[in-house]
């Protein structure tokens, strides 16, 4: 695993200050502490930080072909790369090395763009072929790896790992895109491809850039997607059968490293799946790690400490505190944007614990975005059955009317929540659904925002993120539609960014064995039932695992994986909490009604409504403002950014 850099004169061969490209690496060497490299040549640079995994002697990058035509710098695993090595060297490819990386530089020589059909793995990598005067962008299916980049007003284009090295390059703008914190209060995160900065951009999941010098900028292209359909005729017990070699198959592909691996334990459905196959492979003890919390309905150490006990893993554990507040600060350097998934914090901790032990760690994100695990999912299911008996003409008066009336009940589990379920069904299929994602809701959003605010934004909604993907799930079931909406949005914008950059600050790989794209095919051909039966979600996983984790794992209410903020933020940090989100740094941008927010600490405070969410995603951007105020370097230039995906007349 690795960080990279690079720059690119898109119109022609301008030198390329070498110190710009040491600055932009060496702001990812956390994700590479292992050895720095760099590519050189008019009017291209490549850079690099690697984090040595696979052939840790000959892996070195930049790599280059036999006559260092094709340069690479590679952040990512391509699991099946030994099969790729022998259809290569079979085509008359030669191989220096046993890395991965030189895999990709010769699946480009010989398939071109095509080669991405060929790759199975995370990724993000960029490629200079100096005989076709073009550079090749390209990022993994499921966005396990990240790549940002910005396109400049004199051609030149910039791009790296994480948001930090395309911000000290030189006279890069940083104006807040007020689209993009729009959105991050309505998702507690900024999904792809935008970013936070105007002008800077996330290459998004399954896409890539080929620019070839002299021409023209292309928008990114997508070479992948997902389409749930249902594919019938097989019974529940070869679906059992099929998904477990798959996992098997995945787990087993991933286990590969010239280092030290073990595995996140959360003691949930999908990291226990994920431990019990390592068992059946590893031909040691399994290396497992877990984090625990204080509070009770928040902890699930108990339930990793079986699957440990049962598979007779090496497991380690460590508890996460209120008093670990002063990381809020951490976490805004290590995001680089404004990220409100609480879960980060505990992330973080249990990376760095697992660093210590261990060079790459499984975990078993994914499971729940796959095999409909998440509690909206019912919900979601449920009232569009209701949306499409009732019509719309009575539907929103009648259910408005309700939810007027029924008093709301944040402290209550969904199911008495009335007042919510109300709200939903009184709006259209895809207005409900981000309703149900929505962290801050549009109600308080609005309040929460300054008159100003809501000028600037001229009328955008973050409702359009979804509505860019809910017509393109492949189908009318609304579970499918839901799933495929996650997998654009919540698993590559939150999930995966959380564990990347939590993992990567420590210098920690981090493998998703059920995001294998093979895997995430065969979940999106499930017939509704088999991922979601009644209101059991998971339904199939569950069934497949049940000879590998015991009963009480499978089918006990689902946890998530989070902190108590409630309670905290009601207790030993209310003052802390108070202090960071009332001060100047707030209420300076002219963004939001101070009063209202000092509204929401004493309601808070008093029990008389949960407020976590929001103050949390409000304390994440007061911390991201005064993080970004301070990381800039002290350097100008005239170079400003063009719109993402622009081009200026040669």
């Amino acid at each position: 695993m690795c960080g990279l850099a690079g720059i690119f004169d898109t119109r022609g061969q301008r030198p390329i200050d070498r110190t710009d490209v040491e600055r932009m690496t060496n702001a990812v060497m956390h994700r590479g502490p292992d050895g720095a490299g760099m590519h050189l040549s008019p009017g291209t640079a490549l850079g690099h930080r690697r984090l040595s995994i696979i052939d840790p002697a000959g892996g070195h990058q930049p790599m280059y072909n036999e006559d260092d035509t094709i340069a690479i710098v590679y952040n990512g695993e391509i699991y099946h790369f030994k099969d790729l090595v022998h259809e290569l060297t079979a085509l008359g490819h030669r191989f220096r090395t046993h890395c991965d990386t030189e895999v990709v530089i010769h699946a480009w020589e010989q398939w071109g763009v095509k080669c991405l059909d060929r790759l199975r793995g995370m990724f993000a990598f960029a490629l200079w072929d100096e005989r076709r005067q073009t550079l090749f962008i390209a990022r993994d299916r499921l966005g396990e790896k990240p790549l940002y980049y910005s396109l400049l007003d004199d051609g030149t284009l910039i791009f790296g790992s994480e948001l930090k090295a395309l911000l000290t390059y030189p006279g890069l703008q940083t104006k807040l895109d007020m689209q993009a914190v729009e959105e991050y209060f309505a998702f507690g995160y900024v999904p792809e491809p935008r970013s936070i900065y105007r002008g800077i951009a996330k290459l998004p999941a399954a896409h890539y850039l080929e620019i070839r010098r002299g021409a023209p900028v292309p928008a990114p292209q997508p070479y992948w997607d997902v389409t749930f359909r249902e594919r019938g005729g097989r019974s529940e017990s070869e679906d059992c059968e099929e998904l477990i070699a798959l996992l098997r198959d995945s787990v087993k592909g991933q286990m590969v490293a010239d280092v030290p691996l073990g595995a996140f334990l959360s003691g949930g459905v999908d990291s226990s799946g994920v431990v019990a196959m390592m068992a059946g492979i590893a031909p040691e003890h399994v290396n497992t790690f877990s984090i625990s919390f204080g509070e009770r309905a928040f902890d699930e150490s108990r339930y990793a400490d079986a699957m440990a006990k049962r598979y007779g893993t090496n497991h380690r554990s460590r508890r996460v505190d209120p008093d670990q507040f002063d990381l809020v600060d951490s976490l805004a350097r290590i995001y680089d944007e404004p990220f409100g998934d609480s879960s980060a914090l505990p992330t973080l901790r249990l990376s760095a614990m697992t660093r210590e032990h261990v060079t790459v760690a499984l975990s078993g994100d994914g499971g729940d975005e796959l095999f409909a695990g998440y509690r909206r999912y019912l919900w979601h299911a449920r009232e569009e059955r209701v949306r499409r008996i009732v019509p719309a003409a009575l539907r929103g008066p009648a259910f408005g009317a309700l939810a007027r009336l029924y008093p709301k009940l944040d402290w209550a589990p969904r199911a008495f929540r009335a007042k919510t379920t109300f709200q939903e069904l009184a709006l259209d299929a895809l207005s409900g659904y981000f309703s149900s994602v929505s962290v801050v809701n549009d109600p308080m959003r609005n309040r929460l925002f300054s008159d100003r605010m809501r000028r600037d934004l001229q009328g955008y909604h973050a409702k359009s993120v979804l509505e860019r993907h809910m017509g393109a799930a492949g189908t009318d079931d609304p579970l499918g539609q839901a799933q495929y909406v996650d997998l654009k949005t919540w698993l590559p914008g939150d999930i995966l960014v959380k564990v990347d950059r939590a993992s990567m600050a420590c210098s920690l790989e981090v493998r998703v064995p059920l995001l294998d794209h093979r895997v995430v095919e065969w979940a999106a051909s499930l017939p509704h039932g088999r991922r979601l039966k009644g209101r059991e979600g998971k339904f199939i996983l569950k069934r497949a695992l049940e000879p590998y984790v015991s009963g009480d794992i499978l089918y006990r209410p689902k946890q998530g994986f989070s902190v108590p903020l409630s309670k905290w933020f009601r207790g030993p940090l209310h003052d802390r909490l108070r202090a960071a989100i009332t001060d100047a740094t707030l209420g300076d941008t002219g963004m939001f009604d101070t009063g209202f927010i000092a509204t929401l600490l004493d309601q808070h405070r008093s029990g008389v409504r949960d407020h976590a969410a929001v103050l949390w995603v409000l304390l994440g951007f007061a911390a991201f403002l005064r993080n970004a105020e301070s990381a800039r370097p002290a350097v100008t230039s005239s170079h400003r950014p063009l719109a993402v995906g622009a081009h200026s007349a040669d």
